[in-house]
């Protein structure tokens, strides 16, 4: 599951979930302002890992400033990968779903995230989220328009930014709330990759089978193809719906849409 629609949607559908489940913890019980800020995070974050990748989506999407990290990233993760190999693992040449793509990533990611919140509260979610609302609308745009679309990637991702700076109340747990949007929307990505024909290697360093990058994955009966019949068909479409009920249910908790309080749209409460 590796197209942009497909990914940006998991990782919303992730939040939602979370959010909708976690009733007992901090998590659960977010502002309907907090809610929102990490949806567009996850949602953005959902398809961060592929920065390992030259040619990905998200590569593209501010231009030389992301085309050039991509690059440094592959490198990065195509030397560690050549460091921690075992002999059972391929030898194979780039750093596609590599380091971006496995759990020490996802942490890492949450908490550099909260700890750049936590730094200054009047430019570093702002920005932040100026940087994943541009990934998640790049994501959902599948087919775009350098030329046409980058403006409205820009103006969005600005829109929600200038809603950003109006918040000013942010706290240390919301911060911490934004570092869980993070890690959930990149595990969002691994799992997304581990039903596709390649798996994805997100429980490195631990080695299984004699491989430190094993690559996580299903039987080969249940796995699809990138971009194939059965994602754009059935998984992108199942997720969007699970994405839009999950957010119902935390937004009715907010308070924030007064008449989702009246639909009943958890049946096992």
């Amino acid at each position: 599951m590796s197209t942009g629609p497909t990914h940006a949607m998991s990782g919303l559908a992730a939040w939602a979930g979370v959010t909708a489940l976690a009733t007992g913890s901090a998590v659960g019980n977010l502002s309907a302002k907090g809610w929102l800020v990490g949806a567009v995070l996850a949602t953005g974050a959902a398809l961060l890992p592929d920065l390992d990748h030259p040619e990905s989506t998200v590569s593209s999407t501010f231009g030389p400033v992301t085309a050039a990290a991509s690059k440094l990233i592959n490198a990065v993760s195509h030397g560690v990968y050549r460091l921690t190999r075992t002999k059972r693992d391929s030898n194979r040449d780039g750093g596609h779903r590599g380091l971006t793509h496995t759990l020490v990533f996802a942490v890492l990611a949450a908490v550099v995230t909260t700890a750049t919140v936590q730094t200054s509260r009047s430019w570093a979610l702002p920005l932040l989220m100026f940087f994943f609302c541009g990934l998640a609308v790049r994501g959902i745009l599948h087919k775009w328009s350098p030329r046409h679309d980058a403006l409205w990637i820009t103006g969005t991702s600005l829109l929600l930014t200038y809603a950003c700076l109006k918040w000013t109340d942010q706290t240390d747990a919301d911060a911490a709330a934004c570092g869980v949007a993070v890690g959930i929307g990149c595990i969002a990505h691994y799992f997304g990759d581990a039903i596709t024909e390649q798996g994805c290697p997100m429980l490195w360093p631990v080695p299984i089978a004699w491989k430190t990058w094993y690559p996580v994955a299903p039987p080969k009966i249940m796995r699809m193809r990138t971009g194939g019949k059965v994602e754009m068909a059935v998984v992108g479409p199942v997720l969007t719906i699970v994405a839009v009920w999950m957010s119902a249910i935390a937004l009715q908790r907010t308070g924030v849409v007064p008449f989702l309080e009246h639909i009943p749209l958890t049946p096992w409460a």
